[in-house]
C-alpha cells in the first residue's frame, strides 16, 4: 500500500469525518498527504471542518489504523479517492459519489449492468437471472450486484458461468464477507473481477448501510435490471437511484398476484423496459454486440486468412460498409475487391446486405 493510500486510511478513520467533509478537504488541499500536512487548524479555517472533528485525527501510530492497514495489505486492497484518475467515471457523475473506494481485484469500467432483486427469490427468478447474466457476460458485459442471497448471487454466478467479469458491492467493510455463505463466490469473483466498499475496514453490515451501497451499484452501471421485488424492496431503491442517475431501468414481469412481483410490475407500469431475455437489454444499451464465442470465431477465421483477404476482413466490422468504400480503403481494383469479398462470403466470414454493403457474419 502506498504512502498516499495509508494517509487516506488515516483520514477516513478520523471519528466524525464523513464523506462530505472528506471531499471538502480534497477540494481545498488536494492529496491526502497535503491534507495531513495542512493540519487541524487549517482544516478548520480553510475547509470549515468542525474543531472537534479536526482534532480527532488519529495519532500515528494508532492501534486502529495499524490493524486496518495490516488487514488491507493482507487482502491486497487499494484505496481510490474521488480525485484519482482511476476512480470509475460513471460513479463520478452521481451527485453524492463516495469520497473513497476500497477495492479488491480489478475494477472494470466497461459496459456495466447492475442486476438486483429479491433475497428470497423463487427458483424461476434465480434461474432467469443466472441465464441472462451468463449471456450478457459472454458478450463482454460486466455484471454489478450486491453479493446478497437470492438474485444477487444468481447474477454473480451467471456472469462467472459466462466467462465474464462481475463486480460485488459491499454494505460493510471490505475486510468482511456478508453473507458468510458467499465467501466461496467472492473468491471466484476476485479471479477476474472485483469487490468494493466505501466503508472503512471493520464496518459491520448494518441495515442503514445498504441504501448507500445501492446508490453505488446504480452509479457504476449503464442500467439496472430488477428481477423479482416486493413493494418497498431495497431493489426498488436501486431502481430509484438509477432514475435519479439517468440510467436505464429494466424489469422482469412477474405473476400479478405474487407479492414478490408487485415491485417489478409497478416499475413496468412506470415505464421500465420489459425484459424476458438478454436481447431486451442488449437492444437498448449495446445493440449488435457479439458474444465471446462470436469474437473467438471471428478471430479464428481471420487467422486463416492472409494478404489482401485478411486486410479486407479487418476493415469490415459490425456496421455495414459499402463496396466502393472498401475499394477506397484498400487501394485494390474493384474487380480484385469483389473477387475477395465473394470468397469471404462463400467461406461464411461475411455477408452481403442490400445496396452492395458488407458486414462480418455474426455467429450468435
Amino acid at each position: 500500500m502506498t504512502a498516499e493510500e495509508k494517509s487516506w486510511l488515516r483520514l477516513h478513520l478520523t471519528p466524525g469525518l464523513g464523506r462530505t467533509a472528506l471531499i471538502r478537504l480534497m477540494d481545498v488541499f488536494g492529496s491526502a498527504q497535503d491534507i495531513l500536512k495542512a493540519g487541524p487548524e487549517a482544516w478548520i479555517g480553510k475547509a470549515a471542518i468542525r474543531p472537534d472533528v479536526a482534532h480527532a485525527l488519529p495519532a500515528t501510530p494508532h492501534p486502529r489504523v495499524e490493524k486496518a492497514l495490516c488487514d488491507l495489505e493482507k487482502l491486497q486492497v487499494s484505496i481510490i479517492p474521488l480525485s484519482d484518475s482511476s476512480y470509475p467515471s460513471l460513479l463520478k457523475t452521481i451527485h453524492d459519489p463516495p469520497a473513497l473506494l476500497y477495492v479488491r481485484g480489478k475494477l472494470s469500467q466497461d459496459k456495466t449492468l447492475a442486476v438486483v432483486g429479491a433475497r428470497r427469490a423463487s427458483d424461476p427468478g434465480r434461474e432467469l437471472a443466472f441465464e441472462i447474466c451468463t449471456e450478457l457476460a459472454s458478450r463482454g458485459i460486466t455484471i454489478v450486484s450486491g453479493l446478497a442471497r437470492g438474485i444477487d448471487t444468481a447474477a454473480h454466478s451467471g456472469a462467472l458461468e459466462g466467462g465474464g467479469v462481475t463486480v460485488g458491492i459491499f454494505g460493510c467493510g471490505i475486510d468482511r464477507v456478508y453473507p458468510r455463505e458467499n465467501a466461496h463466490l467472492l473468491n471466484h469473483i476476485l479471479e477476474k473481477g472485483a469487490v468494493l466498499s466505501e466503508y472503512p475496514p471493520g464496518t459491520p453490515p448494518l441495515p442503514g448501510h445498504f441504501p448507500g451501497r445501492n446508490r453505488i451499484i446504480s452509479g457504476l452501471s449503464r442500467g439496472v435490471l430488477v428481477v423479482e421485488a416486493a413493494e418497498e424492496s431495497g431493489s426498488l431503491i436501486t431502481a430509484e437511484f438509477a432514475l435519479e442517475h439517468g440510467r436505464e431501468v429494466f424489469a422482469v414481469p412477474g405473476p400479478v398476484h405474487a407479492s414478490g412481483s408487485r415491485g417489478v410490475n409497478q416499475l413496468l407500469k412506470d415505464g421500465a423496459h420489459v425484459v424476458t431475455e438478454s436481447r431486451d437489454i442488449l437492444e437498448v444499451l449495446w445493440p449488435g454486440i457479439p458474444s465471446v464465442e462470436s469474437r473467438e470465431a471471428e478471430s479464428a477465421f481471420a487467422s486463416r486468412l492472409s494478404g489482401d483477404a485478411h486486410r479486407i476482413y479487418e476493415f469490415l466490422g459490425r456496421e455495414p460498409l459499402a463496396a466502393d468504400e472498401i475499394v477506397r480503403k484498400c487501394g485494390l481494383t474493384p474487380m480484385e475487391v469483389f473477387d475477395i469479398l465473394l470468397h469471404l462470403e462463400l467461406q461464411g466470414g461475411i455477408e452481403q446486405l442490400p445496396g452492395m454493403r458488407f458486414v462480418r457474419a455474426l455467429r450468435r
